[in-house]
């Protein structure tokens, strides 16, 4: 008897999202363990040694990293296919991807959402405005500038969607939960690939459980998720205090 997969890691994280978005794509079902990486356990620290989301459980293989849980589902279930056949798009989506899984998620999420909405909520500390500032004045301008070079006026960035439309999208998502939003006028293709990406019925499902659990404390964040419909575990490896780590996937 086969036993769906198993993912740990929140669905806040744009790093957790873009695996989700890709099994829900692919039609596969899963259980999710929607823990922060600040509150996991032991076991949680031997699934995943950097101590990071999202983990993917396939039987007795257990697979850290995003990109590297995406790759190994197209593998074993190539259809639909997010990654172009051409091998040249191919090597371009991964690099958009590996874009925004880096300085994307430097800015967007460590000098946005980590300075307004972590230290805040699961630390209890000040946010240190001027990183926000520069975040907001410098560097995002910056990503999106390049952005704009690399986005189609309208579709997906490669006829289909894919990897890198997904991992773009999945930053921004997380980036609202903090009131930033790409201006449309400035970076016009930016705003409008967001839009259409998040607008897929993948992306909308789990939007839904995403707002259920904004502004609920993380100890009862559980309870909710699968209160509003959420595959959440029987088991986590959570614990009910926060530590700091390396939640980066």
């Amino acid at each position: 008897m086969s036993h769906p997969l198993t993912v740990i890691g929140s669905y806040i994280s744009p790093y957790v999202r873009k695996v989700l978005v890709c099994l829900d794509l692919k039609g596969l079902d899963y259980e999710i363990d929607p823990i922060t990486p600040f509150i996991g356990n032991d076991d949680f620290s031997r699934l995943s040694p950097l101590r990071r989301v999202p983990v993917l459980i396939d039987g007795e293989l257990v697979l850290n990293d995003s990109s590297v849980i995406c790759q190994y589902l197209e593998d074993k279930h190539p259809e639909p296919s997010l990654y172009p056949v051409d091998i040249a798009q191919r090597a371009k989506a991964r690099w958009l991807e590996e874009y925004a899984d880096t300085y994307l998620a430097d800015v967007l999420i460590w000098r946005l959402f980590y300075q307004l909405a972590v230290r805040r909520h699961v630390f209890a500390e000040s946010t240190d405005e001027a990183i926000v500032q520069h975040a907001r004045e410098v560097e995002l301008p910056r990503a999106l500038n390049y952005l704009e070079t690399q986005l189609p006026t309208e579709g997906f960035i490669f006829g289909s969607v894919s990897i890198a439309d997904i991992t773009i999208a999945c930053y921004f998502r997380t980036a609202s939960f903090v009131r930033y939003a790409v201006d449309a006028e400035r970076w016009p293709r930016t705003a409008a690939l967001i839009q259409r990406v998040q607008a897929l019925p993948a992306f909308q499902k789990l939007a839904r459980l995403e707002d259920s659990m904004l502004r609920i404390p993380i100890m009862q964040q559980r309870e909710v998720l699968a209160a509003a419909g959420a595959p959440v575990t029987r088991e986590t490896v959570g614990t009910h205090s926060p530590t700091r780590g390396l939640p980066r996937g």
